[in-house]
């Protein structure tokens, strides 16, 4: 009998390495529906077995736990630039997805606890609260949205078309239902259960029919040639520029050259972020000579730097967004709203720091946060843009980007290097395919150590600097799509849709006891 669970706790904890298979970059989607189908399986078989609901918090947490330390290895991979941080390695591997795995844990337990006698009413209850807590990982303490299983399809484009009505976290709740399918066939009781499935696969299939049609429309739309470039930039600088003392003479030379700036052009360029190492905001006009005999009038630089205020005797540090004219005159700046955990700031930080621990990206003190996200405005020398800064992970929040939809483009800028080789960059990526799709708009991605691309409102990916290569893509012609329903609306829809889960639960529960 031990023997037994001991089987059971490997067997869950395969089933969630499994289904990490299904994400980028590997997006074998196809074994989500024998993972979500098993899982769900054991649950049920396993409800009569025990009367102390509580060893099914354990059967979740293993199954999260094995998906979570498999697909988010690479955090640790931050702590080895510096060897002050080398001691926490083994608990970042363990820990982080340890934390995170307890949401899955609850998913089983409230699942077992509140779960009907009817099948497909199961069905529907297990979706819907995974969806919900899903919802929640993203949403609590700084939020963490990081690979909800939607994103394993995220190669799937004319599917993922949906999202722009529905949102991703309805979508990751529909995929759950999709994935899990298959059990419902397995346990059937009736023709009734069959039938459930293969609406799932007639809606699945209309998704992909609607976004074909929304791909052949915006295709059709009329290209519009702009008067100016925005030139998004690709560098390959190392993370080690942090720590070594790199001059950052150096590090302005490679940019300017990999901008290739022409006197007659007019170019927006957009520098990936904190790319220029010891220097702030207020700093980069003293190597205003650097860029003297390339850039002119013609010229405005986006560039992800640091900038600082002081406030009653003290400083505060900001991860911003800073917009240069040719002089290297600041015209508008916008200060990250948030940050991440340790990264950037770090938690309880007057106990913490006594124990020796400090942020990973800066060695002085925690960034501050920005108030409010505000559209950037460029209206310099006959030239006219909005844009909506996004700096680094800020892109992986679904509806909480932007209230104001008036803007031009996403500009999502990165540093990627604190991944290392891993699969934490495609990943990163991955979500600048969801945001364009969601709001309508052009995301571009300029990314140090990373993908950088130009994403049209379709996802498509019209231009792209692969990961660790240096370079840089124009933007010079853009379509313009309508505002899509859920940059309307936002996550109200996921409240819909929750509403229609609960809908469908007591009503097969009530056709049941009929």
């Amino acid at each position: 009998m031990k023997n037994k669970f001991y089987i059971e706790l490997i067997y869950l904890i395969i089933l969630g390495v499994l289904t990490s298979l299904s994400l980028p970059p590997f997006n074998y989607v196809v074994i989500n529906f024998l993972t979500f189908s098993l899982f769900y399986i054991f649950l049920i078989k396993k409800i009569d077995f025990y009367k102390n609901k509580k060893i099914f918090f354990l059967y979740g947490w293993l199954f999260g736990f094995g998906y979570f330390v498999s697909n988010l290895y690479w955090i640790s991979i931050s702590l080895t630039f510096d060897q002050n941080f080398k001691f926490l390695i083994p608990f970042t591997i363990i820990l982080i997805p340890g934390f995170l795995a307890l949401f899955y844990a609850l998913v089983a337990y409230l699942f077992v606890v509140l779960k009907p006698n009817n099948n497909l009413s199961s069905f529907f209850l297990f979706s819907l609260i995974f969806g919900i807590v899903e919802f929640v990982r993203g949403s609590i303490l700084t939020g963490f949205p990081w690979n909800l299983i939607a994103y394993s399809l995220s190669n799937q484009i004319e599917i993922l078309n949906i999202t722009s009505i529905i949102g991703t976290y309805s979508f990751n709740l529909f995929c759950i239902s999709l994935f899990t399918s298959p059990s419902i066939f397995i346990l059937r009781e009736n023709k009734k259960d069959i039938s459930v499935c293969i609406a799932f696969f007639i809606t699945t299939i209309s998704f992909y029919v609607l976004g074909s049609q929304n791909l052949e429309k915006f295709n059709k739309q009329e290209v519009k040639n702009l008067d100016y470039k925005v030139r998004i930039l690709s560098s390959n600088i190392s993370i080690n520029r942090f720590y070594n003392n790199i001059d950052p003479i150096t590090a302005i030379e490679e940019l300017i050259e990999i901008s290739a700036p022409k006197k007659n052009e007019k170019i927006i360029f957009v520098w990936p972020e904190g790319i220029i190492p010891g220097i702030s905001q207020d700093q980069l006009k003293e190597y205003k000579w650097l860029f003297e005999n390339k850039f002119n009038e013609n010229h405005l630089l986006a560039i992800g730097i640091n900038s600082k205020e002081y406030k009653n005797n003290t400083v505060k540090y900001f991860n911003s967004l800073s917009i240069f004219d040719h002089d290297l005159n600041v015209i508008n700046s916008y200060k990250k709203i948030n940050l991440v955990p340790f990264g950037e700031f770090l938690p309880f930080e007057k106990l913490l720091k006594n124990i020796g621990l400090k942020t990973i990206t800066n060695d002085y003190q925690s960034y501050s946060k920005g108030e409010e996200r505000n559209i950037v405005e460029l209206n310099y020398n006959n030239l006219s843009v909005k844009i909506l800064p996004l700096i680094c992970y800020e892109i992986i929040y679904s509806g909480k980007i932007f209230k104001n939809s008036d803007f031009d483009y996403i500009v999502n800028i990165s540093e990627d290097g604190w991944f290392g080789k891993s699969f934490g960059p495609q990943q990163h990526f991955t979500h600048s395919i969801f945001r364009a799709i969601e709001s309508g708009k052009y995301v571009l991605r300029s990314a140090n150590n990373g993908s950088t691309a130009i994403i049209n409102p379709m996802g498509i990916i019209e231009q792209k600097v692969d990961i660790n290569k240096s370079g840089f893509i124009d933007l010079s012609d853009s379509r313009i799509i309508e505002m899509t329903l859920f940059a309307k609306f936002g996550n109200k829809i996921f409240g819909f849709i929750i509403l229609l889960y609960i809908l469908l639960i007591f009503s097969f529960n009530k056709l049941n006891n009929e």
